[in-house]
Formats: structure tokens, C-alpha cells, sequence
């Protein structure tokens, strides 16, 4: 069975997470260093976790403005999506994102986990809400 691949992409990460072959849980992957302003956006490894773990659906992160306006953050999400459409002929499903970040450090918080290794994780941990929160609603 198939797998889905989460990404919660930013502006210097990606984060990665992945669902059980049953489509009922996320896991943490891991987190892609990129350079959105030199043009470095994680395509190479995207596609290498792609085809490692047979995926066929790609949910991404879509961070609207809180009155739901699609905003210039959510417009590169969605650029970045039709590219792993156009590279890798995967579909792409969005999710609302907001607020994930937020719960995501409220976990590592509540867990105790210092400021310096939160950095670390919480991109990762961002795409594991946003691809659970997808699985969950479908």
C-alpha cells in the first residue's frame, strides 16, 4: 500500500513526516535544509523519499492568514506542490496549517525539551500535525 508524504515547507527547512502503510498515523522523517532565496529547495531529497517509500500522495502544509486569505507564504506552498506534481508526477493534497507550528512548540514545551533542541525538530514535528491532521479529516 501506498504511503503519503508530509511537508511543512518554510524558507530554510522542510519538514518531513510519513504515514504508515494503513494511512492512520504520521511519523517524523526528518527535516531538509534548504535556501528558498538562492533558489535550494529540497527537490532531490523529496524525490529520493518519494520513490524509497512508493509514495503517491504528497500533503502539504498551506499556511493561510487567520481570515483565510491566501497569503504570500501559503502562494509558495502551492508553487512548491506543482513542482513535485510537474518532477515527480505525485499528487498533491494541501492542509491548513495554522496554528501547527504553535501546537507543535506547545508539545516540545510540555516535553520538557530545551529551546535548542526544539529548533532541531519542530519543522519536523509541524509536518507530522500537518500530515495527522490530514489522515484524521479523510
Amino acid at each position: 500500500m501506498a504511503k503519503i508524504l508530509g511537508l511543512d515547507v518554510g524558507t530554510k527547512t522542510v519538514g518531513v513526516a510519513l504515514s504508515d502503510a494503513f494511512g492512520w498515523t504520521a511519523q517524523g522523517v526528518e527535516t531538509i535544509q534548504i535556501d528558498e532565496g538562492q533558489g535550494k529547495m529540497g527537490y532531490d531529497r523529496v524525490g529520493e523519499l518519494i520513490s524509497a517509500n512508493s509514495v503517491e500522495l504528497v500533503v502539504l502544509g498551506l499556511p493561510k492568514h487567520m481570515n483565510n486569505d491566501i497569503g504570500e507564504r501559503a502562494e509558495a506552498s502551492m508553487k512548491y506542490g506543482a513542482k513535485l506534481e510537474e518532477k515527480f508526477g505525485v499528487r498533491v493534497a494541501y492542509q491548513d496549517e495554522r496554528m501547527t507550528t504553535m501546537q507543535a512548540e506547545r508539545v516540545l514545551i510540555d516535553g520538557n525539551v530545551r529551546r535548542e533542541n526544539r529548533k532541531k525538530v519542530i519543522d519536523k514535528l509541524a509536518a507530522v500535525l500537518i500530515l495527522q491532521n490530514y489522515l484524521d479529516s479523510h
